[in-house]
């Protein structure tokens, strides 16, 4: 790992994927205060007491509009990708969480809840954006002994943003009546710092050379990140990747669910981007404090409570990185979605005998944490390196933009139908996440491939096998491979001797 790709993860992660976490968790702290404020608002307008049906409509908003804009994040991946380039897209998007932390921030003094809702649309237009882009550039410039560890990374940032959001939340420092306008505000400094600091740091090499065609560049930027000058190696790479795909052109959101020799990678990325927002995660947070509750925690302290769990998070999500790349990528997934079927399992148990039997409580204390635990080391952070993983150049961008897609449904789904599902099946909700879980756990272990330790050739080839279909590689040996500047002057001088 050298001094500049540790730099160049830590600030597209600070500056991106913490806003993300940070953006999950920031209202539900301060939400009866900005509630409260929702209602004086409409007072001072109309004279008369805001309708509690209303008042419940514009707060439903407030709550679903970032993950409908994390869908139109999600759905402009593609087209800015390719033709801003990563580096480029992250430098756009900052004018996203710049514009929404201005609105929010000034949103009291403006007396407007209007803007609260739109800066929740634009907050998420650049968490679905970020979601995706800030682990591909990430996938692109990591060597491939290191990308398992670097692509988890974003993950990491976003737990730690959520974590962020909870202490800042807190009553006694800005999730109180006077403070939320604040505490929304913050979002906008990563983004500046990103602004500042992104410019200083390379472009993609990959997205340079193939996208791009500038080898200069491309091996500048090589350079820099591995801290040596021999970069022909990854360099010849490129150029294989670059030639397998040279006849299929571009690749379109259209023309990855209508090829064959992709369509076990897409399948596999809907599969996991669904089951890693459909497990349950959500509502595990959502009982988490009526679990901790009735274990005899006191409602006071609830608060400190869940800063305790997303400080797990944040743990068992580091501990990731550091074993993603020993263990490998499927066996965290495995055992991530192992514990959380056998939490949700246990869960709708101690739940439903936690009236009868006293020490029920504390098992289900006990389910939340090994379920957080479980889905922090595989499910959370694993699915987006996979995308990275298993797409080349070309089809990468749409693969993220469908993987997006499917991440903010799925999460804008559970947001929707849990409360109904809650009052309809109470505990047994957990039955129909624990469900969930087992199939997906099922899917990896029969078709997804560890993916560690190698190149994105060698992971394209093990697709090809299980898609049916041969890989298109140009046999040429090693020195038919275009020539750098370095190596044609050496040619020249020797040809002058």
């Amino acid at each position: 790992m050298t001094l500049p790709l540790a730099l160049v993860a830590l600030i597209s992660a600070f500056g991106s994927s913490f806003q993300y976490g940070y953006n999950v968790s920031v209202i539900n702290s301060p939400a009866p205060y900005m509630q409260d404020f929702y209602n004086s608002t409409h007072l001072e307008r109309t004279g008369v007491p805001m309708d509690r049906g209303f008042q419940t409509l514009l707060w439903s908003l407030t709550v679903s509009m970032f993950p409908l804009g994390g869908l139109f994040g999600s759905l402009l991946v593609w087209p800015m990708v390719n033709s801003c380039g990563r580096k480029g897209t992250l430098l756009i998007n900052n004018l996203f969480s710049i514009a929404a932390a201005i609105l929010m921030g000034t949103s009291e003094l403006a007396k407007s809840f209007e803007v609260i809702i739109l800066s929740r649309v634009l907050v998420g237009i650049f968490a679905g954006l970020a979601s995706n882009v800030v682990p591909m550039f990430l996938g692109e410039m990591s060597p491939k002994n290191l990308r398992g560890a670097v692509g988890v990374v974003p993950q990491l940032f976003i737990t730690i943003g959520i974590l962020a959001a909870q202490i800042l939340g807190l009553q006694g420092i800005l999730g109180n009546a006077r403070g939320w306008p604040v505490l929304l505000g913050l979002t906008g400094i990563p983004s500046l710092l990103q602004l500042l600091a992104l410019p200083f740091f390379p472009e993609s090499p990959r997205y340079l050379l193939i996208q791009r065609g500038s080898e200069e560049r491309a091996r500048t930027a090589l350079q820099r990140l591995r801290g040596r000058q021999d970069v022909d190696e990854e360099i010849r790479e490129m150029y294989q990747e670059d030639r397998s795909e040279k006849e299929e052109g571009q690749f379109s959101v259209l023309s990855l669910f209508t090829l064959r020799g992709l369509r076990w990678q897409l399948i596999s990325i809907i599969v996991m981007m669904a089951g890693q927002q459909l497990s349950g995660v959500n509502g595990v947070f959502y009982y988490a404090d009526r679990i901790f509750e009735s274990a005899g925690v006191h409602s006071s302290s609830i608060q400190y409570v869940t800063v305790s769990i997303g400080a797990i998070n944040v743990v068992m999500t580091l501990l990731a990185v550091f074993i993603v790349e020993s263990l490998g990528r499927r066996i965290l997934l495995l055992a991530g979605f192992v514990l959380c079927s056998a939490s949700c399992a246990v869960l709708t148990l101690a739940l439903n005998l936690q009236s009868s039997v006293s020490w029920m409580s504390y098992l289900s204390i006990v389910c939340v944490i090994a379920y957080i635990i479980g889905h922090a080391i595989g499910p959370s952070p694993i699915p987006a390196v996979m995308i990275t993983e298993m797409f080349l150049q070309s089809s990468r961008p749409a693969a993220f933009m469908v993987g997006g897609s499917v991440h903010w449904l799925s999460n804008f789904t559970v947001g929707l139908l849990f409360l109904y599902m809650e009052a309809g099946l109470g505990p047994y909700s957990f039955l129909i996440f624990c469900a969930i879980c087992v199939a997906t756990l099922l899917y990896i272990f029969f078709v997804v491939p560890e993916t560690k330790n190698k190149t994105f050739m060698e992971i394209n080839r093990i697709m090809a096998k299980r898609n049916k279909v041969e890989v298109q590689e140009g046999q040429e040996p090693k020195d038919s491979y275009p020539l750098s500047r370095q190596e044609e002057k050496k040619s020249l001088s020797s040809t002058e001797m």
